[in-house]
């Protein structure tokens, strides 16, 4: 057992160390330019109020600051992840909070954005395309554009009710079309819902097991902009064109909520192609009934030009 006089020279020992540590910190932080210019700025913060606060101009100085860092790890390593300290003095006491970093700002925004944009089985190419990227120079993608256009103008006042109906040939772009106005929509906070019909029949039909079909539709049919790619290249059933797709269609007909299409077919085409169920029975009326809310519920533009596959 160590005798009380040895102990007490090494506890005077260890407390010298720590004084020449406590002095060398004090000096580095208040050599930082930045608690240069804090204490330049709050004369009122003498030495007995820093060596109180001390480590609360540590905890200040020794965090990244600066957003140009971000990408390189900056903002990451704080003590709050992608938040940056904000001193602050009243009196003579030190206030260090924390606020976002512009990265974590654009991050959130860019996680926000995504939420607005739904899709069910569509391309995550289509799901980033740009009105901008659309390739201005083929005469027949004109109409669509200016469509586009017409359409986002609208908005400005309050989004319209008549969403449009691309057809045209396979490979022009259709669905791309589809993704860009997505995209403006969801710049403006507008929720869309992007889907492949051919899949969205065969997701219909499985619901039906797990008894979640009412809360889909539910889900299709109150969308703000509901986008429908590719309508007509399915077989559907009677009962999914009367109660599934006419229902969605009639409800956003009622509401004035604007839909958008793509198809190969144009109205009179897609008109022919819902009339002939899976069972190869004609039933003209009531496709003529789904063509008829479509027409309420788009206009139609006629895309043709060079394949972009």
């Amino acid at each position: 057992m160590e005798s009380i006089q040895t102990s007490l020279k090494k506890w005077m020992k260890d407390k010298a160390s720590f004084q020449d540590v406590y002095q060398q910190m004090r000096t580095d932080i208040t050599n930082d330019p930045d608690i240069k210019q804090l204490l330049r700025e709050h004369p009122q913060l003498d030495n007995t109020a820093i060596d109180r606060q001390l480590i609360k101009l540590y905890e200040y100085q020794s965090q990244n600051k600066d957003c140009n860092n971000c990408p390189d790890g900056g903002c990451s390593n704080n003590i709050l992840p992608g938040y940056k300290p904000k001193i602050e003095v009243i009196g003579t006491n030190i206030h260090v909070s924390y606020e976002k970093c512009q990265y974590t700002i654009i991050k959130e925004a860019q996680q926000e954005r995504a939420t607005l944009i739904k899709s069910l089985y569509m391309p995550k190419e289509i799901l980033h395309a740009s009105i901008a990227d659309i390739h201005g120079d083929d005469p027949g993608r004109h109409q669509g554009i200016v469509a586009i256009s017409q359409f986002l103008t609208q908005i400005d006042d309050k989004l319209p009710k008549k969403g449009l109906y691309f057809h045209g040939p396979f490979g022009v772009g259709k669905t791309y079309f589809l993704g860009a106005v997505a995209n403006e929509l969801a710049d403006r906070k507008i929720s869309s819902m992007l889907i492949y019909m051919p899949e969205f029949v065969r997701e219909i039909k499985s619901s039906i097991k797990d008894d979640s079909i009412g809360e889909k539709i539910d889900q299709f049919k109150k969308i703000p902009v509901l986008m429908l790619d590719d309508i007509g290249a399915e077989s559907i059933s009677a009962w999914f064109r009367d109660e599934v797709l006419g229902s969605i269609l009639q409800y956003r007909m009622m509401e004035g909520l604007p839909t958008f299409f793509s198809s190969n077919y144009s109205l009179d085409q897609l008109e022919k192609h819902l009339s002939t169920t899976t069972r190869g029975e004609i039933e003209q009326l009531k496709a003529g009934r789904i063509i008829e809310r479509i027409q309420q519920l788009s206009e139609p533009v006629e895309i043709n030009g060079r394949s972009h596959r």
